[in-house]
């Protein structure tokens, strides 16, 4: 990055919309239950529980427009951001009515924002994108993307320790990420970014131990934790931020802690070190 001049080329992009459409498949839900190790998949007609629709909507680009990470090449849709790490930073997603399976959906997207920060590691690039995904009855969720591009790792700066997660969480699942997990999520979520499943490629060229766990498989388990003690329909805000990466190398936790009043709570997911990787809020009807 060389300062204003390229920041102001990437604002170009800021309003920049595109309108996708799919259809939520009984297939790929079936192939979600498995992967997330549900005991009953969802059926035709069933409410798509909170987090799939991430499977949806994503591009397909042809194998020619692939960039050396996997992901389609830049300045497209999203801005062409010269930073080769590029990663989810967190979201917001607002709740209007549920989807089901087998019907047909649409999501209309536009960037909202680009903005460049100075971080211990240098120079950071965050986009915005707002979605709304809207089925056969009408407007399902508004969504709030956050998109950081990082530069890469310098020698001898360490990385910033996180916070140290509370313990002794009332609602609580401990989560063994494998090869095979995140292959299959990568593949449902149609996301060939490396970093995921090509151990080779995320250890010697991007420097991390092992592959990474994906920001919004993480959020889909924070929900799915939250929706096992309190009904998915109820659910209508959902904020989350990505703390520090997980990786398939230890198990993780995913944790909630309901307020007094049953409103609202929240979750976060613990690294075995006892860290934060994602922290989030929820709140309810």
């Amino acid at each position: 990055m060389n300062g204003g001049a390229d920041l102001e080329s990437l604002k170009r992009w800021i309003g920049r919309a595109q309108t996708a459409e799919d259809v939520v498949a009984v297939d790929r839900v079936r192939a979600m239950a498995a992967t997330l190790d549900k005991e009953r998949a969802p059926a035709a007609g069933d409410v798509l529980p909170l987090g799939w629709h991430w499977m949806f909507f994503n591009p397909a680009a042809p194998a020619s427009e692939l960039g050396p990470d996997g992901h389609p090449q830049r300045g497209g849709f999203l801005p062409p951001v010269p930073l080769p790490r590029r990663m989810w930073a967190g979201g917001r997603l607002m709740f209007q009515r549920p989807l089901h399976v087998g019907e047909g959906i649409r999501r209309e997207s536009e960037i909202g924002d680009v903005t460049v920060k100075q971080g211990k590691s240098g120079t950071l690039v965050f986009v915005l994108v707002r979605h709304r995904v809207v089925g056969e009855n009408g407007l399902s969720l508004e969504e709030e993307h956050d998109i950081v591009y990082r530069p890469a790792p310098s020698a001898g700066i360490p990385a910033a320790a996180p916070s140290p997660a509370p313990v002794g969480a009332p609602w609580r699942r401990m989560i063994r990420p494998d090869p095979v997990l995140l292959f299959r999520y990568s593949a449902l979520t149609f996301n060939g970014h490396r970093i995921h499943y090509d151990h080779p490629y995320v250890t010697k060229v991007e420097g991390y131990p092992g592959l990474i766990v994906h920001g919004p498989l993480i959020a889909t388990l924070l929900l799915d934790l939250a929706t096992t003690h309190v009904a998915s329909e109820a659910l209508v805000r959902f904020a989350f931020r990505a703390v520090s990466p997980l990786f398939d190398t230890a198990p993780f936790s995913v944790n909630g802690l309901p307020a007094e009043d049953g409103r609202s709570a929240r979750l976060w997911a613990a690294g075995v070190d006892g860290a934060y990787a994602m922290t989030a809020e929820a709140a309810f009807r």
